[in-house]
């Protein structure tokens, strides 16, 4: 889009102008997803206790119940409790909330047909986006400490020490299991490791190996920790504290806490839909089959996108459902069980499918559970280089990674 504005006005203007664009999408993705999450949630919770959850604001299903909430939300008073550090008081749910937003930054929403140099759908095109993400995602948790550590009482302290040492410890697992994917897409770069999914569901990476499986499972539950739900949900805990490091906000404040959250939920499916579940592409390859690729021209290569853009976020919505299906299926842990989980379980397990998945690329390379990786000739080897000009003519997208197209007919040694 700056390339583009680039063409008409003044180049800082032209990306100015595409970042604030950016920020809005980002935004109101976050946003509007919090308030359907939060409706999902209590008509799910609802449905496991036998009960109906919000059926009367905004129609039967109680479908502005959530916006009726917030409505309530901006009305309540701003308070902060006698003897708290009013700056870190009032900066801490922003921090939160600009961490989990910021993720979105380089994931890609659909994927970029680099052979025709057209761009994937992310609002900034990184080729280390994995590492990105969950480095990101990571300083979430500052919000959360200088909000127990600021608001003056002991439980939100406490709540903000159990956060702490929580995401610390689930980070380790979470990175090993994003390895595997990693080592078989042979690149970081988010769009590729999509693209390296496409054809039938059978080229998923959850289905190249055992391991493979296994640390999708595991990466799941980390994920479940690290964005503090239950079962793992020690930092509020409101049965032992209150309701820990939020105890003292109210308001608005408050609620930017749990977009953080809801936010943060919609991230990590998000990124395990793209490591695992095949990204874009649908169990089935309907938009090879309707011509709705980048070789059938712009237009068709768009629709295929936005095809692309619904698989992913329904693969992503899905993940979400599945939290709040445990959240209000497993009972809390305690602390101690918390870390237990995360170190004794958790981390050997990434550390036996890391290495697992490394042998079995080495001694069955192009192998998945089903033989052969059966990819479209359109799916190539990915490897990291220096931008190149495409054979048809079109340039490649500036800064993006280099696709070398296999010369083997598709299904060639299935």
């Amino acid at each position: 889009m700056a390339i583009f504005l680039s063409n008409y006005m003044w180049s800082w203007l032209a990306y100015t102008i595409a970042a604030l664009v950016h920020v809005v999408l980002i935004l109101n993705l976050v946003a509007i997803s919090a308030l359907v999450f939060i409706w999902l949630e209590r008509k799910i919770s609802g449905r496991i206790q036998d009960r109906l959850g919000p059926t009367r604001v905004g129609g039967k299903f109680g479908w502005l119940q959530t916006l009726a909430d917030g409505l309530k939300l901006l009305t309540k008073e701003d308070l902060r409790p006698e003897g708290a550090d009013g700056m870190l008081f009032r900066l801490a749910p922003y921090v939160s909330f600009a961490a989990s937003m910021a993720s979105y930054i380089a994931i890609p929403f659909a994927g970029g047909a680099y052979l025709l140099g057209a761009a994937p759908w992310a609002a900034q095109h990184i080729n280390v986006g994995v590492f990105f993400v969950l480095a990101v995602l990571g300083l979430e948790v500052f919000g959360t400490i200088l909000a127990g550590y600021s608001s003056a009482s002991k439980w939100s302290l406490f709540g903000a020490m159990r956060e702490a040492a929580q995401v610390v410890s689930y980070e380790v697992p979470l990175g090993m299991c994003v390895i595997p994917a990693v080592l078989i897409a042979g690149s970081m770069d988010l769009s590729l490791l999509g693209d390296r999914q496409a054809g039938l569901f059978t080229n998923w990476l959850i289905f190249h190996d055992p391991f493979t499986f296994i640390a999708f499972w595991v990466y799941f539950t980390c994920a479940t920790a690290s964005v503090n739900r239950a079962p793992f949900d020690l930092a509020e805990a409101e049965s032992e504290l209150v309701a820990g490091f939020h105890t003292e906000y109210s308001g608005l404040r408050w609620s930017f806490f749990f977009m953080a959250e809801y936010g943060s939920m919609l991230s990590v499916s998000l990124l395990a839909s793209i490591l695992f579940l095949g990204a874009w592409h649908g169990p089935l390859p309907i938009a090879d089959w309707l011509g709705l690729t980048a070789e059938h021209g712009r237009i068709a290569m768009n629709a295929g996108k936005l095809l692309g853009l619904v698989n992913l976020l329904l693969k992503a919505v899905v993940g979400v459902s599945v939290m709040i299906w445990v959240r209000w299926t497993l009972p809390r842990l305690r602390i101690d069980q918390v870390i237990t989980t995360c170190l004794k379980y958790c981390t050997p397990l990434a550390a036996v499918m890391l290495l697992g998945a490394t042998v079995w690329q080495y001694q069955f390379p192009g192998r998945n559970f089903f033989g052969l990786t059966n990819v479209p000739q359109a799916v190539f080897s990915l490897s990291e280089g220096p931008p190149q000009a495409a054979k048809s003519g079109n340039p490649v997208t500036k800064g993006a990674p280099v696709a070398k197209v296999e010369k083997s007919k598709m299904g060639e040694g299935a």
